[in-house]
Formats: C-alpha cells, sequence, structure tokens
C-alpha cells in the first residue's frame, strides 16, 4: 500500500497555511490519516489546525501503548475512532482551560480516517466539511461555508455530542481512498497557459493515478495543474491519499 500527502498554501493566503495533516499507525495493522482546515475568519487559525494535529499525534501513540498492554481486547474501527475522538476532546478541553483560550482560537474542521490493514476495512469521520473520496466514489460535506467545529461543542456531553455525529462512511476494502480539506474546491486560473483544456480537479487528484509510482504524486499534480493548466488552489489544501 502507498500513502500520498500534500499541504499547500492557498494563493489567496499570504503569512500562514490554515490546514494541516497526520498520517500515524496504531500497533501494526491500524493506520490512521488526518486533515484539518482552520476556520480563516476566526484568531489563529493555523494554531488550531496544528494544535488539533498535535493533540492527535499524542492520542494516537498513547492509544499504541494501549493495545500493546490489551491483546487479548480487540476494539472494532468504531470503537477505535470513537476512543480518539474522544481523548482529543478530553485533551482540546484541558488545553482551552489551561491556556485561557478563546473559542474563537480553535475552530478548525477534522476529517479522520481508521484503516484496519488486516481486516482490510476503514471508517471515516467528518467533524465540519471537506471532500472524501473512496474508490473513485467523491462525497463533499458541504456545509454553506459555515461549519459545525468540534470547539463549538466542548461544553457539552462528549456521549451525547458524538452519538449526534452522522458524516461517517465505512468501507469494507480499500483500493483508492482519499481525505481533502475543502481548497480541493478552490482551483483558479492565476496566470495564462498555452492549453484552453479543462480539467476536473477533484478527480484529477483523487482518482486519477498518474505518477503514482513516486510519494511525490500529489505535489507533482499539483505543479502540472500550475503550469499546464495555469490554476492553483486559493484556499490552502491538505490532501491525504492511500493506494493499493
Amino acid at each position: 500500500m502507498n500513502l500520498y500527502s500534500t499541504l499547500q498554501i492557498g494563493d489567496y493566503h499570504i503569512n500562514h497555511c490554515e490546514d494541516d495533516l497526520l498520517i500515524k499507525k496504531i500497533g501494526s495493522d491500524k493506520i490512521v490519516c488526518a486533515v484539518m482546515d482552520g476556520c480563516s475568519t476566526a484568531m489563529d487559525s493555523h494554531f488550531a489546525s496544528t494544535l488539533i494535529g498535535k493533540i492527535l499525534r499524542k492520542v494516537i501513540i498513547e492509544a499504541g501503548y494501549r493495545i500493546l498492554y490489551e491483546k487479548d481486547n480487540q476494539h472494532s474501527l468504531e470503537e477505535e475512532l470513537k476512543e480518539i475522538i474522544k481523548g482529543l476532546f478530553k485533551e482540546l478541553k484541558f488545553v482551552k482551560n489551561h491556556l485561557m483560550l478563546d473559542e474563537k482560537e480553535l475552530l478548525t474542521t477534522l476529517i479522520i480516517l481508521v484503516y484496519d490493514i488486516t481486516a482490510d476495512e476503514g471508517l471515516v469521520l467528518t467533524i465540519g466539511d471537506g471532500v472524501v473520496c473512496i474508490n473513485g466514489n467523491i462525497t463533499e460535506f458541504d456545509r454553506n461555508n459555515k461549519p459545525d467545529y468540534l470547539a463549538y461543542h466542548l461544553h457539552e456531553n462528549f456521549e451525547d455530542w458524538y452519538s449526534g455525529l452522522s458524516q461517517k462512511i465505512f468501507f469494507d476494502h480499500l483500493d483508492d481512498v482519499s481525505i481533502a480539506t475543502d481548497g480541493i474546491s478552490s482551483f483558479s486560473k492565476i496566470k495564462k497557459t498555452d492549453s484552453d483544456e479543462g480539467i476536473n480537479f477533484m478527480q484529477y487528484l483523487m482518482i486519477d493515478q498518474q505518477n503514482n509510482d513516486t510519494e511525490e504524486m500529489l505535489n507533482r499534480k499539483l505543479k502540472q495543474l500550475e503550469h499546464q493548466y495555469g490554476v492553483k488552489p486559493t484556499d490552502d489544501l491538505a490532501i491525504i491519499r492511500m493506494i493499493k
């Protein structure tokens, strides 16, 4: 299985990339991938997405240690995902209180994928908006630019909040799976080129397998879009793609 990723600042952004991404293994047979998109109209959006990534890394490492000590207690993907989000929820709430952060400093979307290599099954959860592609089927989660951020719910009971999450996709076979922030919908013409040919940006980045022989596949595709078609994402963009 090959893993590809790219993180790029949008052409309309100047100082910081407000997206982030994470790829981390749990034990030897599970992979967790996540992309985050900080809210541009909030405060220090790059901080929010990066903070979520750092906390997720900590929670996933702790989950790996737990598996070592609980070999006879196997968790389903749904249970594994819930424990990760519960850990994130708890840690983010602690950091908010400890650093006396404003809610607007913690606004970021999250798409998280948990994949079991041995069982060849996975689960994707989207909190907010973004794009998911499962074996050629693209799903856009679009909330009219008003994502329901996790940080809005830190005062709530975790179990009640989590039970209401509905933007989940299960799959039982992985050929080609991608997760991306909504920057993938923001491509715009930024310069003239010799070619007037059109292209579907989502399909090109999430389905087309050109350059899949190099781990730089997604970066090469972005360069090709820029130089051949004259387009770049105007919003920040984070993509993770897994091809078997």
